[in-house]
C-alpha cells in the first residue's frame, strides 16, 4: 500500500506501478478512465471538505451563503490560506473552488506548502491560517487544533471516492484478479459496513456509497 495523494496516485497507476488506486478527484479518475488506464470504477464512499480557519474568523468567512463567496471573503481580506499545493484530490477541489469564484489566489498571504493534509493543517494551525480539509482528517486532527469549521454544507464541497482498477490490457504486469478482488471488498456489504463504523470521536468519518 502506497499512500500519495490522488494526483501522484493516478500518475503512479497510469504507469502500471500499482495494481488499484482510491482517489477522490472525479474529473481526473474520467479523464484517466477514457485514455484507457483504468477500468471498473466504481463509488466506495464519500465525506466532504470544509474550510477551517482560526476561531475570530478575520476574513468573516462563517457569513458566508456559498464556499465562492468564503473564498471571496479570504482573498478580498488578503486572509492567511494555506494551500496543499500537491495535486492531491484535496488541492484538485480547492483550484476548482477558487475558478468558481473567479479568483486566482497569489500573493504573500496565500501559501501553497506541498505537503500531505495533516501537514497542511499543521500549519495553518500555526500560522492561524484558513485551509481546505477533508473531513476525514479535520475530525482526526480536532484534538491537535485550534482552528475551527468556519463554512462548510455547500454541495460543491461534496467529496465522493472511488476505486478503480489499472487496465491489464494496457499494463500487462498488473495483478488483476488481486486488483478485482479488492474492489469486490471495498464495495461490498462487509466493505461497506467497515467504512460505516469507522468513527472518531463517536464522529463518522465516512459514508458508504457502494451501488
Amino acid at each position: 500500500v502506497i499512500a500519495v495523494g490522488t494526483g501522484k496516485a493516478l500518475k503512479i497507476g497510469s504507469q502500471g506501478d500499482v495494481d488499484v488506486v482510491f482517489v477522490h478527484a472525479p474529473a481526473a479518475e474520467l479523464a484517466y478512465v477514457a485514455s484507457g488506464d483504468f477500468i471498473d470504477r466504481a463509488a466506495v464512499m464519500h465525506n466532504d471538505f470544509v474550510i477551517v480557519g482560526p476561531a475570530s474568523d478575520p476574513a468573516a468567512i462563517a457569513s458566508a451563503t456559498t464556499a465562492s463567496q468564503a473564498l471571496q471573503k479570504i482573498a478580498h481580506a488578503q486572509a492567511r490560506f494555506v494551500s496543499r499545493g500537491d495535486d492531491s484530490g484535496t488541492h484538485k477541489k480547492e483550484k476548482l473552488l477558487w475558478k468558481a469564484a473567479n479568483i486566482s489566489p497569489s500573493g504573500t498571504w496565500y501559501a501553497e506548502a506541498g505537503q500531505g493534509m495533516g501537514t497542511v493543517l499543521t500549519i495553518a494551525n500555526e500560522k492561524q491560517a484558513y485551509a481546505l480539509s477533508d473531513r476525514g482528517t479535520q475530525i482526526a486532527m480536532v484534538d491537535k487544533l485550534s482552528l475551527e469549521v468556519l463554512f462548510q454544507g455547500d454541495k460543491t464541497l461534496f467529496n465522493p471516492y472511488h476505486v478503480m482498477a489499472v487496465n491489464p490490457v494496457k499494463h500487462a504486469g498488473v495483478n488483476y484478479d488481486l486488483a478485482t478482488k479488492y474492489i469486490r471488498f471495498v464495495t461490498s456489504a462487509e466493505g461497506q459496513a467497515i467504512i460505516a463504523g469507522f468513527k472518531k470521536g463517536g464522529q463518522q468519518l465516512f459514508y458508504p456509497d457502494a451501488q
